[in-house]
């Protein structure tokens, strides 16, 4: 429906794929989650799944940037893009950055939905492939672990 209406209309239009978007003043996703855990009872964290999902995280000024690029450099009528990191970190990595952010060594306990999933439909694996977004000259400035530490020092600061 995008693709007719830009073309019938002539409005630009660009649709976006986007990774697990984190930072700044985001509210929510596996960050907050393990941060508000953690400040609740610093002894024991509670993981979704096996700690093994992997995931692409993109830090908000990535995306702003990945925008503003899209916008000045995409001259089509209509297109899409992938819009993430070229790498993933896993859940018990996120876990050992917010641990060692907020300097706590609690026991972890998983909770698995089976098959290494944290819930129903949970995505195991996720990486975007943005090869053409690269070609218009965006990539990401951090990596997904950069961006998650990031990310966690955001929402330590603003609490």
């Amino acid at each position: 429906i995008v693709d007719y209406y830009a073309r019938q209309y002539g409005i630009k239009s660009i649709i976006t794929r986007l990774a697990n978007i984190i930072g700044g003043r985001v509210t929510h996703g596996v960050i907050i989650d393990f941060v508000n855990k953690l400040k609740s009872n610093p002894n024991v964290l509670k993981i979704l799944g096996n700690g093994k999902q992997r995931k692409s995280y993109l830090y908000i000024d990535d995306l702003i940037e990945a925008f503003f690029v899209l916008e000045t450099r995409d001259n089509n009528t209509f297109n899409v893009y992938n819009v993430g990191n070229e790498d993933w970190i896993t859940v018990d990595e996120i876990a050992n950055i917010v641990m060692s952010e907020m300097n706590v060594n609690p026991k972890i306990i998983y909770e698995d939905a089976g098959e290494g999933r944290g819930w129903p439909g949970d995505v195991r694996f996720m990486l975007l492939d943005i090869t053409k977004i690269k070609k218009l000259g965006w990539k990401p400035k951090l990596t997904s672990k950069d961006a998650v530490r990031k990310a966690v020092k955001d929402v330590l600061n603003k609490n």
